[in-house]
């Protein structure tokens, strides 16, 4: 393991010493923990963005290239035709 040196400011030492104390550990073990934290959590992002770019790729649901939403097409079908509470829909008021 290699030793490296950090500049910390004085009362942020001395509330991070006294909390990996609380917590049965020490500063060394609590900065460990902390980047392989960032560092784990960062290559989850990476590998979900890939995920997604791939999914995307092998979509079959493709958009013809200059589509564009038409407003009156998406409100064609009622979305809620189906709701189990007609009353929202309707602008009604439940008693």
């Amino acid at each position: 393991m290699t030793n490296i040196t950090l500049a910390i400011d004085e009362k942020i030492l001395k509330s991070a010493r006294s909390f990996a104390k609380r917590n049965g550990t020490t500063l060394n073990a609590l900065v460990r923990s902390q980047l392989t934290n960032i560092l784990d959590q960062e290559k989850r992002m990476e590998e979900a963005r890939l995920g997604l770019i791939a999914l995307m790729e092998s979509s079959t649901g493709k958009l013809e290239k200059n589509y564009k939403f038409n407003r009156e097409e998406l409100y064609e079908s009622p979305t809620l035709s189906g709701h189990k509470h007609p009353r929202i829909r309707s602008g009604r008021k439940s008693d």
